[in-house]
């Protein structure tokens, strides 16, 4: 009866061992660059930081399931302001992206998925700094949008990533309240560079 004992509690033993090695986690580090479609503004100007940590789950050889928790900054920013008086936007989110990620080759892996992201912080910015948020437009509370990026793995620890994402619901109607067919009001839209370094 013991040595069946002792033989069952090895195999269960290796069997949780062998589940663990499939798990996988690290931190992230790196820059967002942001706009908002819908603020009268174009181009990725304003930058932020990004930072945070991963874990994943191997699923195959190939194929990896991966969840995130980061800081991350985004908005707008006007560097003409003082010629055509458009207010820009600072927002501060906790992040959680979920996504899958196809190992293409030793070097090169594809990802896709949906984050969802909750607000910390928000205002607008004029000439004179930030504007009062009596005078301005709530935003949402929640953030989400769909993404797809690019790894390449440096080395067996150190990956850069590369991501684009945009909102799939608005952050806040706009100033008219207009909408029109799939336009509901104003949307992020991020390009962000990172280090992931795999503990």
């Amino acid at each position: 009866m013991k040595k069946k004992f002792a033989i069952l509690l090895c195999c269960g033993f290796l069997s949780i061992s062998t589940h663990a090695q499939n798990f996988g986690g690290g931190l992230i580090l790196g820059i967002s660059t942001t706009q908002v479609s819908g603020d009268n503004l174009g181009g990725f100007n304003k930058a932020g930081l990004l930072a945070g940590g991963f874990i994943d789950l191997q699923l195959s050889n190939t194929l990896k399931i991966q969840m995130e928790m980061t800081f991350i900054q985004k908005g707008s920013n006007n560097p003409k302001m003082n010629e055509n008086n458009y207010s820009d936007i600072s927002l501060s989110y906790v992040e959680i992206p979920l996504l899958l990620k196809y190992q293409q080759s030793r070097t090169i892996a594809i990802e896709g998925g949906i984050e969802t992201a909750f607000l910390i912080s928000a205002f607008d910015n004029d000439i004179y700094g930030q504007i009062s948020s009596n005078s301005t437009r709530e935003f949402n509370t929640t953030d989400i949008g769909v993404f797809i990026g690019l790894d390449y793995f440096i080395n067996t620890r150190l990956i850069l990533n590369s991501r684009i994402s945009n909102s799939i619901l608005p952050i806040r109607a706009h100033a008219s309240g207009a909408t029109f067919q799939l336009n509901k009001g104003q949307y992020n839209s991020v390009l962000s560079f990172s280090l992931h370094y795999i503990l």
